[in-house]
């Protein structure tokens, strides 16, 4: 094994247990005291908080956020107008981008209401991890077991009545890709941290070394 970890490191292939991914405990999940209960079952995952900041975030850092993708505008503005239309519903706009407007205006309203805290966690698959713990984005459909199935009433349809954003606790990357994009967006490198913690030699040493005296 040693071998090969050291033929990875000649071919610049780094390992899983580095990979970070970033979440959003949003303005209601601090409203309802759900700070702990978030951070601990990422924690009891394996994975380790490596940044972690509380800030009111301004409209231009939540718009940034979202169109750190160039096409999320559109892609968004479809996926909005096809709810719509699968649910039976004339949606407000037909054009992709009036509509994503629309939801945009929702998203920043609901994320500069009050302060949230930004976290990044590493560990083996850690985007996977954190959007498996934290359940599906409509808080009704979320699986019973993940954060937003356990402690979320809200629905697209509650949302859409209301003309606001669904209420669902915690944003999380999507992808590793989308994940390095936001961590970058919302950290500096000089506010991530590089330590060891003593459970990673469980979850990571191929050997399982050390356990018997």
């Amino acid at each position: 094994m040693k071998k090969t970890n050291t033929k990875n490191a000649k071919q610049g292939i780094k390992h899983a247990k580095f990979e970070r991914t970033l979440a959003i405990v949003k303005p209601d999940g601090l409203q309802r005291s759900l700070i702990g209960e978030i951070v601990k079952r990422y924690e009891r995952s394996g994975l380790k908080l490596v940044g972690i900041k509380m800030l009111v975030p301004t409209a231009d850092l939540i718009e940034e956020h979202y169109t750190l993708d160039p096409e999320w505008r559109m892609k968004n503005g479809q996926k909005s107008i096809k709810g719509y239309e699968d649910k039976g519903l004339k949606p407000p706009h037909t054009d992709p981008l009036k509509m994503n407007a629309l939801t945009l205006g929702h998203l920043i309203k609901y994320m500069t209401s009050g302060p949230v805290i930004a976290m990044v966690w590493q560990g083996m698959h850690a985007v996977a991890v954190v959007r498996k713990l934290t359940g599906g984005t409509e808080p009704l459909m979320a699986d019973v077991g993940t954060i937003r199935g356990d402690y979320v009433l809200d629905s697209y349809p509650a949302s859409d009545a209301d003309s606001r954003a669904v209420r669902n606790l915690v944003h999380c990357s999507g992808s590793v890709k989308e994940a390095i994009n936001e961590i970058d967006h919302w950290f500096k490198k000089e506010e991530l941290m590089s330590y060891k913690i003593v459970q990673e030699s469980i979850l990571y040493d191929v050997n399982l070394d050390g356990i018997l005296e």
